[in-house]
């Protein structure tokens, strides 16, 4: 079960009806596979999930979902918003260059 319910993530972004759901319920299985393979582990490791990491997953849900449509040519896009890994970078398990 994820830590994110579908409820929350369209309260958060304000989001009305069902028409949605199920694209906000894929975007919120990928950010939680998406932050658990940034920080090193599952977030169900993390029990119970530190608030800061649920704004995170709720931040990126979001973010998937606001840009969606967007393509980009010629220039670099982030794969994730600032504020997602500046919260997870206290979480991380290893850095690249830790001698793995």
């Amino acid at each position: 079960m994820s830590p994110v319910s579908l409820e929350l993530a369209k309260a958060h972004m304000k989001v009305d009806g069902n028409a949605e759901d199920e694209l906000v319920s894929l975007y919120i299985d990928g950010a939680e596979t998406w932050i658990g393979n940034y920080i090193g582990r599952p977030l169900a490791d993390l029990d119970p999930l530190p608030a800061d990491v649920k704004i995170a997953l709720l931040r990126l849900v979001s973010f998937y979902f606001e840009c969606r449509n967007i393509a980009t040519f010629g220039v670099s896009a982030q794969l994730a918003p600032l504020g997602v890994t500046s919260i997870l970078d206290s979480y991380r398990e290893t850095w690249f260059g830790d001698g793995e």
